[in-house]
Order: C-alpha cells, then structure tokens, then sequence
C-alpha cells in the first residue's frame, strides 16, 4: 500500500518548491565553527557560497542554512550572533541564485524575520514553535512554508507514538492559531531530537502513522547518531546508512529528505521515486 502524498506548490519570487510529484533533497548548509559532522567548513560567507551552490549542482532542490548547531550538548548561541552568522550568507545565497529555494534553520523569531527579509523563503523550526512565542506569527505574516520538528525538553514518553503525535498537534496548532495556513505546514518527526537510540528507531518505524496527521513529512537523518551506532562508524562515513533511512522514509511518506551528501543521496531518491510514483493516478 503506498503512503499519502501531499501536493503542495508554492511559489516565491523566483524560487518555487513543488511536492506530489517526487521527493525533494534539502541540503544541509552548517555555517557553525561546532556542528557534529561538518562544524566550521563552511562557516566564512565565501565557502558557504560556494558549497550552496555545488550543492544545488548535485541536485539539492533547497538549501537549508543553520547557524547555531542543534547536536546533543551544544552551546546556545545569542540572537546577535546567531543573525552574524546566518544573515549575510542568506543575502549572498539569494543574490547568486535567486531561483534557489532557501530555508533558515532556527528557533528564534527574529533570526527567522530576518532571513526571510534577505531573501530566505522556508522557516525550519526545531522546536516547532515552541521555543519562541513569535515564530508562528513570522510565519503567518510571511506566507512562508514552516517546518515544524517533533521535539521535547524530556524524553518521558508514555507511548512514543501517541506522545509524539500530541507534542507535533500542538505545534501546528500554535502555527494556526497564529494565522499559518494549513497548507503551508510540513512536519518532521525529529530524529535526534529528544530520543535515545530505541526511540529513534521505533520513531522511524512510526513515519507513516505521523504521516497520517495529514501534512507533507520532511526527514532528517543524514549522519546522524544512531546510524552511526549502528555502523560503528563516524560520522563521514555513514552515507550507506544514511542511504538506507532515506529510502525506508521514502516508503512512508516523507516527501523531502534534508541530508548533507546531496550527490550520492539523489541517486537512492531517483531509485525510490522511480518505484513510489511510476503510474500514480493521483495525488491528493
């Protein structure tokens, strides 16, 4: 039985991001000196440049740029620093593609604000705007696509499923209540976020009950800590495990995949699109 796919289309000045008829690569832009697999590569405006743009050359359809990394343990980063990094390589980004669809990576309001005044076009909220009260509200006023992650400050589940169910309902209703339109949310069920190594593999077990909730999926595991665990491997040698998550969340429903090897992961999303959208009638 295949999943529900969820049609969306939005377009946003020269940029465009269409769902329902294959799955869309988001690639990971870390501008961060502490990220766990890639902190402080692309963190000066000229290589983040660079690296957005070969990463759309690999077949990223969105590049998603982050400023305060989210790993377990991090540091907090203050607003002002937070704008330092993100806000002049989004303006760069947008002036050497305008075409390409960008999304900001943060949990606070006026990061989000001010990205998308420089040319961002998605919010990617980790803490599906839990975190910061004025986040829906950006949200709302932009007209822009949010993210909204499945994330929590403790891990006392009852029922993972049932919990996690209740913690994103929450969140897309802190996104409507604050004027969101419906079709501008897309849910991720937080990988990494709030949950130990069984807990994210039950979690990934659970894509297409989450699917159910009635909103596209985006998927975000590349390279992450129980893959890892799993392979007994570090973190830039993963790309098969990563592979193996992409294509099993392809099968459930997930409609985007943010991953940080873009070339190697477009090649497992052209096999599953090849086989979860040949001969599709419709897609509602």
């Amino acid at each position: 039985m295949r999943p529900n796919l969820y049609a969306r289309d939005y377009r946003m000045g020269q940029a465009r991001i269409k769902l329902g008829t294959r799955t869309l690569i988001m690639g990971i832009l870390n501008v961060t000196p502490d990220s766990f697999s890639d902190g402080g590569l692309w963190d000066h405006p000229d290589l983040a440049v660079e690296q957005a743009l070969r990463l759309a050359g690999e077949g990223a359809d969105i590049i998603d740029i982050g400023g305060e990394s989210t790993r377990p343990g991090h540091e907090p980063v203050d607003l002002e620093e937070e704008l330092r990094r993100v806000i002049p390589v989004v303006e760069r980004i947008h002036r050497a593609a305008p075409h390409l669809p960008l999304s900001v990576d943060t949990y606070k309001a006026e990061v989000a604000r001010q990205a998308l005044a420089a040319g961002a076009h998605i919010i990617n909220d980790v803490w599906g705007c839990k975190a910061d009260e004025g986040m829906a509200r950006v949200a709302a006023e932009a007209g822009c696509p949010i993210i909204l992650t499945h994330n929590r400050k403790d891990r006392n589940y009852t029922d993972l499923e049932t919990d996690m169910k209740t913690d994103l309902a929450e969140s897309i209703t802190l996104a409507l209540d604050a004027g969101v339109q419906p079709d501008r949310i897309i849910l991720d069920p937080g990988i990494g976020f709030a949950k130990n190594y069984d807990e994210n593999l039950q979690a990934m077990m659970k894509l297409d009950a989450l699917g159910a909730l009635g909103y596209p999926m985006l998927l975000g595991t590349s390279r992450k800590k129980f893959i890892r665990t799993v392979l007994d491997l570090p973190a830039d040698d993963v790309v098969e495990g990563t592979a193996a998550t992409v294509a099993f969340g392809i099968a459930q429903g997930c409609q985007i995949v943010r991953v940080h090897d873009v070339r190697q992961m477009k090649r497992t999303v052209a096999m599953c699109d090849a086989m979860l959208y040949a001969g599709r009638p419709e897609i509602h």
